[in-house]
């Protein structure tokens, strides 16, 4: 499955996406990063709560396809703006994470 298939949830905000041809290979959930970067795997989809800096650099070191940011979490012009910098695919829902699972689960991942 690649980021383009995602398109399909209407739940989600495409802030931004740099390319959505990446591989996903699956989903990881969490926000404590050193938990995320001890456990987190190649191409999964990142889900969390968590809006700065720091997590754009963690997703960068575990080569996340991208972050998704559930439960209304907002995020300022300046993580957008690294974002797209850094080419970090970033999807934003008012979906719980555990919703995002779900939605997510219902496309095979």
């Amino acid at each position: 499955m690649k980021i383009k298939d995602l398109k399909n949830i209407s739940q989600f905000n495409f802030k931004n996406i740099a390319n959505e041809d990446i591989e996903i290979s699956g989903v990881f959930i969490g926000d404590l990063l050193s938990w995320v970067m001890a456990n987190g795997k190649e191409k999964q989809i990142w889900i969390t709560v968590q809006a700065h800096l720091n997590v754009i650099a963690v997703s960068l070191l575990k080569e996340f396809s991208c972050i998704i940011l559930c439960d209304n979490t907002s995020c300022d012009e300046e993580f957008i703006n690294k974002c797209k910098e850094e080419q970090v695919n970033l999807i934003l829902t008012s979906c719980s994470a555990y919703e995002c699972a779900k939605e997510l689960i219902n496309l095979d991942l």
